[in-house]
């Protein structure tokens, strides 16, 4: 994500999002291999986990 980034308002992204929503979408953006685990406590997400793996060939 870019500073250029732009939600449907036409403000700047990083100034929209929640702080949890933002940790969400950069793991999104810097993973490669791996998984995201959300861990939601009464409907808010209070905390993600990323699990990173690197794949290696013969």
């Amino acid at each position: 994500m870019t500073d250029t980034d732009q939600d449907l308002s036409g403000q700047p992204m990083s100034a929209s999002l929640s702080e949890p929503l933002r940790a969400v979408l950069d793991a999104l953006n810097t993973l490669r291999f791996g998984a995201i685990q959300l861990t939601v406590h009464d409907g808010k997400l209070v905390q993600v986990d990323i699990t990173e793996r690197k794949r290696f060939t013969n």
